[in-house]
C-alpha cells in the first residue's frame, strides 16, 4: 500500500517549491570571488585594481583601501 502523498506525486509530479527547481532558476550565476572572499554573482558592482589585478566588489571598496592601500578616511575640518 503507497501513502497518499507518494500515489499523488507519482500522479502529478513534485510541487514546485519543493522540487528545488525554483531556487537555482532564480539564483544569479556566481562570476567569481573577489579578494577577500566574497562570492561575485551576475549583476554585482565591481571594482578592478590594475595594478594589483585584484577585483573588488563595490560593497568591500573602502575595506580594500583601508587594508590593502593603507588610505585613512576622516571628515574635513
Amino acid at each position: 500500500m503507497e501513502h497518499p502523498i507518494i500515489s499523488e506525486i507519482n500522479r502529478t509530479g513534485y510541487p514546485r517549491e519543493l522540487s528545488g527547481v525554483e531556487n537555482v532558476v532564480t539564483q544569479p550565476e556566481c562570476n567569481g570571488i573577489d579578494v577577500f572572499g566574497d562570492e561575485i554573482l551576475e549583476g554585482d558592482s565591481v571594482v578592478f585594481d590594475q595594478d594589483n589585478g585584484e577585483v573588488i566588489l563595490t560593497e568591500n571598496l573602502e575595506r580594500y583601501l583601508l587594508e590593502y592601500c593603507n588610505f585613512k578616511f576622516t571628515t574635513a575640518e
